[in-house]
Order: C-alpha cells, then sequence, then structure tokens
C-alpha cells in the first residue's frame, strides 16, 4: 500500500545519508525505522539491533538479551516469570515486556529463534570439523 508523507528538509537529508551510508534505498530504510519507531511507542522496553545476516533482532532494553532467548528461557521455566527474571538476573518487568512483544510478533520472533539455533548448529559442525582436523 502507498501512502505520501511531507517530511522536513532536514529529516530527508538524514534519511538519504544514511541510505547512501548503508547501499539501502530511501524507501527501503524508511520503512524499516518508522515500522521500528511505531513498535517501540507500543512496546517501550524492546529496541532492535543488527543481528547475524544482517538480520534486525527484537532486545530488551538495558540487557543483551533477545527476545526469542527470553521467551525460549520462559517456556523452558514453564512460564514463571520471576524464575525466569532471576535466571537472567533482571528485574521481572523485562520478562513481562519481551512476553508482550512476543505476543504480538510471535512469527517473526520465531523465526528469529530458527535462524539462531541454524547459524549455532553450523558454528557447532565447524568446530568439530576444525577438532577433527587437529586430532
Amino acid at each position: 500500500m502507498q501512502r505520501s508523507f511531507r517530511l522536513s528538509r532536514r529529516t530527508l537529508d538524514l534519511l538519504d545519508a544514511m541510505a547512501s551510508a548503508t547501499g539501502r534505498s530511501r524507501n527501503a530504510l524508511a520503512e524499516r525505522l518508522l515500522g521500528e519507531a511505531i513498535r517501540t511507542e507500543v512496546h517501550p522496553l524492546i529496541r532492535f539491533q543488527q543481528g547475524a545476516l544482517g538480520r534486525r533482532r527484537a532486545l530488551v532494553v538495558g540487557t543483551r538479551l533477545y527476545v526469542y532467548q527470553v521467551i525460549s528461557t520462559l517456556r523452558g521455566n514453564d512460564g514463571d516469570i520471576a524464575q525466569t527474571a532471576e535466571d537472567f538476573g533482571v528485574a521481572p518487568q523485562l520478562i513481562k515486556a519481551a512476553l508482550a512483544y512476543y505476543a504480538d510478533f510471535a512469527s517473526e520472533i520465531d523465526e528469529d529463534a530458527a535462524v539462531a539455533a541454524r547459524l549455532e548448529d553450523e558454528e557447532r559442525s565447524r568446530w568439530e570439523r576444525q577438532q577433527r582436523a587437529i586430532a
């Protein structure tokens, strides 16, 4: 769907500079930035960080925890928020924030978890090959 927005010259200049620096189109960059800004408004304890393979993943503010990691641990703890918070050494409010974000964007978070698992398997296989090579 296409919409038209009026942006200030300063915002357009910043967008153009960032698009040029990252090699992305202005439209693609604007789409990502606007989408993330809206999500951050709704979920203020979630931010986004460039991850493996250039993917941007949801991260819990003030931690190095990706939402998929929190959800995995929460599931392992049978949904016990207090235990999960204790496991990570964070406030329960941060676990609740990750869960709220997951409730709204489960398919994306599940995809993040799948990509992370695949990368972990590839790294483990690489390490095993290296160990066999020096044995």
